[in-house]
């Protein structure tokens, strides 16, 4: 489910909270579904406990999952997450839009581009 990037210049908690993140926002990880256990993860990616721990404590504060005590770490609703990301993604497509003006970029050149993307 999980695979680490050692070459990767960043932490390896991020990594572990960006990939959740991901499954989660794909549906991959539905809601109410229970988290691996902090000690079967690490024993699964050969860390130690703690830097599951620091991820796990990382998307319950970015509202990610939620804790019950003694039970686990469970998936909370990704509904409002979705949407959340959609609109960030909407904010970098106009940024690069933006920014595309500047160096004359038309319209036009960004329809045609997104045009030649393929549906899957």
């Amino acid at each position: 489910m999980i695979i680490l990037d050692y070459k990767d210049t960043r932490p390896i908690y991020e990594q572990i909270v960006e990939k959740f993140k991901l499954l989660i926002l794909k549906g991959v990880l539905m809601k109410d579904e229970q988290m691996p256990s902090v000690r079967s993860l690490a024993m699964e990616l050969s860390i130690n406990p703690n830097t599951i721990q620091k991820a796990y404590a990382e998307l319950e504060r970015q509202g990610y999952i939620y804790t019950i005590k003694g039970r686990g770490n469970f998936i909370l609703d990704n509904g409002a997450l979705l949407e959340k990301k959609k609109e960030e993604l909407k904010e970098r497509l106009l940024g690069l839009y933006r920014e595309g003006r500047e160096f004359g970029m038309k319209k036009s050149d960004f329809m045609d581009c997104l045009n030649a993307v393929k549906e899957d």
